[in-house]
């Protein structure tokens, strides 16, 4: 049988001042982060995303803007990033799904993700400002009208990405970080050889185009020196079983397009480009989605998977992924760029299941 999963990602997550830029300096062999005389610092964090190390303590983004596209709830990668980033002190907003976005500004009201926005110094991630972002949309003219009339787009207008690119440089102007922590597959339970085209082209345009899209608007009011960074998978190079209907292709897709736009952006706009491959992560969304009765999610067995085969025979915390997501958006990856990071405990490294029935002895 087919290991089930749901791709959920509402538009989410936090990835997201008029100030100057992550620029280099002018003097031969130096960089402008600031560096301070502690490394690391101890974190207090969620059980569900918990690390026992900060690295904000060692970048200062004071004074930086970061969009953070694809946050609706704490539990995800985009989260995690956007509170790295606001622990070194960025200033954060973000897009959010239409369809979950009231649930998202609801439950930041009330409090329900306080805990998870504790930074390192007790104080909670602000965020700045949601905005209503569909990232299939690049301008009001692809809004079709089934979209418009639809009660859970009701009363909202201003989410294609070319009009959130718009809204924000009109209320901060530059910005210095841009992240892309969204995807979607409708039909991610198909195989391959089942998947319809236009499932396959949905996914694609969901999870893949969508960050060149956003690169495109958003490219010309970054500050030179910025960082572009998305979110893949290991199934874009490896078959994961159970993680169909075009995912593994758009995923393929994103890690290419990464190539080529680091160098296209890099030299148009002195921006850089790179996506994190992430490990499995037990999120809110991840184990509500493509369970049987009296039997493991996708994500559970992709989680005992990793630990039973993995150098790193250890949980993955969604910090894991924000710690990783703050280097590559700071000064300290001034010189990367192009680049798909492995955050997997070194799963990809790994060409055999140790596990495996045949490794039994």
């Amino acid at each position: 049988m087919m290991f089930r999963l749901s791709l959920l990602v509402a538009a989410l997550t936090a990835m997201m001042s008029t100030s100057g830029a992550f620029s280099p300096s002018l003097a031969v062999g130096r960089s402008t982060f600031r560096a301070t005389s502690t490394a690391v610092a101890p974190v207090r964090s969620s059980s569900q995303s918990k690390t026992e190390l900060s690295m904000a303590a060692s970048v200062d983004l004071k004074g930086k803007v970061a969009f953070i596209a694809g946050v609706a709830d704490s539990t995800g990668y985009g989260w995690a990033i956007a509170k790295a980033l606001a622990d070194a002190g960025a200033t954060i907003v973000v897009g959010t799904w239409p369809p979950v976005l009231k649930i998202f500004e609801m439950g930041m009201r009330k409090g329900q993700f306080d805990e998870d926005a504790t930074l390192s110094d007790g104080s909670k991630m602000i965020i700045e400002k949601i905005y209503p972002l569909d990232a299939v949309f690049d301008t009001p003219d692809d809004v079709p009208e089934d979209i418009k009339n639809n009660k859970r787009y009701n009363g909202l207008d201003g989410y294609t990405i070319s009009e959130v690119a718009a809204a924000i440089e009109k209320d901060y102007g530059k910005i210095d970080i841009l992240v892309h922590a969204l995807a979607n597959g409708p039909e991610v339970t198909k195989p391959l050889l089942e998947t319809s085209r236009k499932g396959y082209l949905a996914a694609s345009s969901a999870s893949a185009y969508s960050f060149v899209s956003l690169l495109q608007k958003f490219g010309p009011i970054m500050n030179p020196g910025g960082s572009a960074l998305s979110l893949t998978y290991i199934a874009s190079e490896k078959v994961i079983p159970g993680y169909g209907g075009g995912m593994s292709s758009a995923k393929a897709q994103l890690e290419s397009d990464t190539k080529t736009l680091a160098y296209e952006a890099g030299r148009k706009w002195e921006v850089r480009v790179n996506t994190i491959s992430a490990g499995p992560l037990k999120s809110r969304a991840a184990s509500a989605i493509g369970k049987e009765p009296g039997q493991k999610t996708f994500i559970e067995y992709a989680i005992d998977y990793s630990k039973a085969n993995a150098p790193l025979a250890q949980d993955l915390y969604s910090d894991d992924v924000g710690s990783s997501g703050l280097f590559l958006c700071s000064p300290m990856a001034r010189t990367i760029t192009g680049v798909t990071l492995y955050v997997d405990n070194g799963l990809h490294a790994m060409g055999m299941a140790l596990d495996s029935e045949a490794m039994q002895r």
